[in-house]
């Protein structure tokens, strides 16, 4: 079973190594690793090029955002299941690719996703909260759960058939990804209880107000165009739940 695995960066000099590294020492061999940059002007590229030959396809050309890019990479995507890895995230451990693709194998799933840690950006030993997925039900989407998006591994046909990214929401392009998959079509997703990423904080949703507002109307976008009753209660509690994360 091959592994796509794809990094979308954009002048990412200060992580993108370690997140590299992540990768290459995966016990688990059939890996494809895509890497996908949107004209870096800082040092990335020369960080990348010493790394040229564990990237088995890399572009670099301007794009429209983050989500832009991740289509690209799925699009040249050859594996039978696809996975993301941002530039400032790592994988976990060196077996956690072997341990997703035993799940995918023994569950017959369409999805495996896992835990993720958040890490401070300067110390990724330094835990700041942890999000510890579970496995989920329909009604557990509709009161605003959802699986860490970087632990969640899908086949690849599921792009083919359910479309990819969509640039109309935004930030949480990710969000309406995942209820159109879980919720609206119900494919099977099944929960790896270990720790898959390492994320630093500081991600494009959780940055300043203004941020954080267009992050909010764009949940309600995704919500509502997923077709789930009652978006508003979806959306808040999707948002009170964040604050149990802090409690593990």
């Amino acid at each position: 079973m091959k592994i796509s695995l794809i990094t979308v960066v954009y002048n990412g000099e200060k992580y993108i190594e370690d997140c590299v590294k992540s990768i290459i020492c995966q016990a688990y061999s059939d890996i494809e690793y895509i890497v996908i940059d949107g004209g870096s002007t800082d040092s990335t590229l020369t960080i990348l090029e010493k790394y040229k030959s564990n990237i088995d396809c890399f572009v670099s050309e301007k794009d429209k955002g983050m989500y832009d890019a991740l289509n690209k990479g799925i699009n040249l995507a050859t594996g039978d299941i696809i996975g993301i890895l941002n530039a400032d995230d790592m994988l976990a451990s060196k077996d956690v690719i072997s341990n997703i693709v035993t799940c995918f194998k023994i569950n017959n799933s369409d999805a495996v996703y896992g835990n993720l840690n958040y890490v401070h950006p300067e110390n990724a030993n330094q835990i700041i909260r942890k999000w510890i997925s579970k496995p989920f039900t329909k009604k557990d989407i509709k009161l605003g759960w959802m699986p860490a998006h970087p632990t969640l591994y899908l086949k690849r046909e599921l792009f083919n058939r359910l479309d990819n990214y969509s640039l109309n929401f935004g930030s949480a392009a990710d969000y309406e990804l995942m209820l159109r998959y879980l919720y609206r079509y119900q494919i099977k997703a099944v929960f790896l209880n270990q720790l898959v990423v390492n994320m630093r904080t500081g991600g494009m949703s959780n940055a300043s107000f203004k941020q954080r507002y267009h992050a909010l109307v764009n949940d309600y976008k995704a919500i509502k165009a997923n077709n789930i009753s009652f978006p508003i209660v979806t959306l808040l509690v999707k948002k009170l739940s964040k604050l149990k994360q802090y409690l593990h």
